[in-house]
């Protein structure tokens, strides 16, 4: 029927709210909140509305490309792209090693489906290097996590009385189901407290209750300030420490040590409100924290994801309604995989190489330097720090592959450029399943048949993995003949047949897609690695499963199937979250050594990068109204702030000499850019920022080339990291602003 609302979600950011859709000659014509979705229940941002300007715009590509000599593409057929590619790469791993072959991406905010499945052709190759854009973002985080209890967490800000934001404007960025009403709940009653760790007077801190205005990039000083009056004026819950934590007296004494009087001049927060924001955590029935990237992507990240956790963990607000949770998982984004890369020795965190060393793991002459490249849905070449060591890195590569519905600025620097089907023309789904008690996922069906020329991700593995001939087709006959008979026949077929091939076990999503795939409801053959992650879901969280109303794996991916606007696939009790821990005796591990020693260390580092020559400090990246991810090409989406303007504050506009709606060039040590400025009073003296999404080029109607505002990472440097997890500082960058002149 052409008028009926379909079911799918927003793919624009993690908390994919429900939407449904009417389609109208392949056009997302009118767009809603789902009602029936089971975590947004039909809230939605402006954003949301916009999204036929991702399904239909005039970089979508319809044929796979192959780069010429003279560096022009030429189209080619599908049987003949994928014949090249799979023996490209087989000559990487013959000649240098799998392991010289890199894979970047995997999905952004919307498709992580087909991620799932490109493992089977990286593991039939060798290849065990991979990032995406996590590492730019939330591998200290992780890092940190991992060794305080295993795992992330999130907190329960619908129900808390007290919820505290670093570094994070959610009003903004969302992130957590519909979080403009809650912000708006939250600040109506009189009985909660909102708390806000930011620079700028954003719309979440023109909210709160206790704003917290650091100086940029003061953050560890400020949290560190709030930790040890938790300690120095014994407002810690004694009695959660002693039973559920270990390792409480070394941060204690260390906390003792903090000068606390000092840090509140260093970050520039009155010493009276510091302690008035940490008695008031501390008294609260319940306390949520959510750290975001104007920490994470800033001086001392890492150490700023451990201090912000003490508040809550000192506080013991955890494994109670309002406070923070681990969580069940439906597919984990992060690998425990750890180690160095091959060529820098740059940690690898949650199995993910530093997004600022990838650059240097190529531009070598070192034996083990990558030698090739995949990237799935993702633009490292505008997206990454110093896109121009980006651009030179990638063009150096032997071979490159690029798979998405667009030629981005990383597509034109591959040698094959495979057209996917868009995130609506497909089955898909995200692993942003990060509620508790009760979690969820969606898998949404597709509104729309590819567009022609174009193949869904599964497929396009699919296809690879079969020209490598790794499996025989006999081997795959027994798993097709069961999954005609019954899903149980099929389950039961599966394990016995697995368990005793090791080949098919590394290759388990295209074993799926190849046998059972075919019997899913017509479009639907890439949703069967869910049945894959629903029977792992079940084996690891029985009771939970059990309590959302599945009694098996299979029922679980039944329903799945059956929900067009998700479904709730655990249902824990508060008292899990112990349990949930991942430490043998499940108790939360808060010393560690490495964080300490830097919180020692906090007294004698210096706050101040910039310099005489780069005064001010540059943030790049801000979400806005009308900013998105890189998905959003067409420009024409925009209804205000079509340049993306340069955010100064008044006092710098009127030292610098900038005019409202003028132009200023900004000059960083990385290169130099122009932009419209905006005299905005929420910014601070010595503060600039510029939005994300900008900087990418979109031929119009009238066929001219048109590229508004500034790619940020014109702008960055890789040097510019964290020390422990390599994440960039792009919300820390030294600048220079002039006044650029008519004439």
């Amino acid at each position: 029927m052409a008028n009926e609302w379909q079911h799918t979600a927003c793919i624009l950011c993690e908390c994919n709210c429900g939407i449904v859709v009417q389609v109208e000659d392949r056009k997302l014509a009118r767009i809603r909140g789902d009602k029936e979705h089971p975590w947004s229940q039909g809230y939605t941002c402006n954003k949301a509305l916009r999204l036929d300007h991702y399904q239909n715009n005039r970089a979508r590509l319809t044929s796979p490309m192959r780069r010429r000599p003279d560096g022009t593409f030429e189209e080619i057929d599908w049987d003949t792209a994928i014949v090249e590619i799979a023996e490209g790469f087989k000559h990487i791993r013959d000649t240098y090693g799998g392991d010289k072959i890199f894979y970047y991406g995997g999905g952004g905010q919307g498709n992580h489906l087909g991620g799932a499945y490109s493992g089977a052709f990286l593991k039939a190759l060798g290849a065990k290097y991979r990032s995406n854009a996590l590492a730019q973002e939330k591998t200290g985080e992780a890092w940190v996590d991992a060794q305080l209890y295993g795992s992330h967490t999130r907190g329960e800000f619908e129900h808390a009385q007290v919820s505290v934001f670093v570094g994070k404007n959610p009003w903004m960025s969302q992130s957590f189901p519909r979080a403009r009403v809650v912000l708006n709940e939250i600040a109506k009653d009189p009985t909660r407290s909102m708390v806000v760790i930011d620079p700028v007077l954003t719309d979440t801190a023109k909210m709160a209750d206790f704003h917290l205005r650091v100086q940029p990039g003061t953050d560890a000083w400020c949290l560190a300030a709030l930790a040890a009056i938790l300690v120095q004026e014994n407002l810690c819950n004694e009695t959660f420490l002693a039973e559920h934590v270990h390792g409480v007296e070394p941060v204690r004494a260390q906390l003792r040590d903090v000068p606390v009087a000092e840090y509140a001049q260093r970050c520039g927060v009155d010493e009276e409100l510091l302690r008035a924001a940490a008695r008031r955590i501390a008294g609260a029935d319940s306390v949520a924290v959510f750290e975001d990237l104007g920490v994470q992507q800033g001086p001392n990240s890492t150490l700023c994801s451990y201090l912000n956790k003490l508040l809550w963990i000192l506080t013991g607000n955890f494994a109670k309604k309002g406070a923070q949770h681990l969580h069940s998982s439906f597919a984990p984004l992060f690998s425990t995989v750890s180690g160095k890369t091959p060529v820098t020795g740059a940690p690898i965190i949650a199995g993910l190489i530093p997004a600022n060393a990838v650059p240097e793991e190529i531009l070598t002459d070192h034996p083990d330097r990558f030698r090739a490249m995949i990237v799935e849905s993702g633009n490292p070449a505008h997206s990454l720090a110093d896109s121009t060591a980006c651009r030179k890195a990638f063009q150096s590569l032997e071979l490159m592959v690029v798979v998405d519905v667009a030629m981005t600025e990383t597509a034109r620097l591959a040698h094959y450029v495979l057209p996917a089907a868009s995130q609506f023309e497909k089955p898909e789904a995200t692993f942003f399943n990060f509620e508790f008690p009760h979690n969820g996922f969606q898998l949404r069906r597709p509104l729309l048949s590819p567009l022609p020329g174009t193949l869904p991700e599964p497929e396009i593995w699919a296809r690879l993995v079969r020209a490598l001939q790794v499996i025989d087709e006999a081997e795959l006959r027994p798993l097709r003949e069961a999954a005609q008979q019954s899903r149980q026949a099929f389950t039961e077929a599966f394990l016995g047949t697995v368990a005793g091939n090791p080949i098919m076990s590394k290759l388990l999503p295209y074993v799926l897609y190849e046998t059972l795939g075919p019997t899913l409801p017509d479009g639907m053959a890439g949703a069967a690695a869910v049945w894959g992650l629903a029977q792992k879901t079940a084996l690891t969280y029985p009771d939970a499963v059990r309590r959302a109303g599945h009694a098996d794996g299979n029922a679980l991916f039944d329903a799945i199937l059956e929900g067009p606007s998700g479904v709730t696939f655990t249902v824990h009790n508060y008292e899990d979250d112990f349990a949930l821990i991942s430490h043998s005796d499940h108790k939360i591990a808060l010393e560690i050594p490495e964080m300490l020693a830097d919180l020692k260390a906090l007294a004698a580092t210096t706050s101040q990068l910039t310099t005489a020559e780069l005064p001010i400090v540059l943030s790049v990246g801000e979400r806005r109204a009308y900013t998105a991810n890189d998905i959003f090409r067409d420009p024409s989406w925009r209804k205000r702030d079509t340049d993306g303007a340069l955010r100064v504050s008044i006092e710098d506009a009127q030292a610098l000499g900038l005019d409202h709606g003028g132009r200023a060039r900004i000059i960083t040590a990385a290169g130099s850019a122009e932009a419209t400025v905006e005299i905005n009073e929420t910014m601070l003296a010595g503060h600039a920022s510029l939005p994300n999404g900008f900087g990418l080029d979109y031929i119009g109607e009238d066929g001219r080339s048109v590229t508004p505002g500034v790619a940020p990472n014109s702008l960055t440097s890789t040097n510019w990291r964290d020390a422990y997890a390599g994440t960039p500082w792009h919300k820390h960058v030294p600048a220079r602003i002039e006044a650029c002149r008519a004439g």
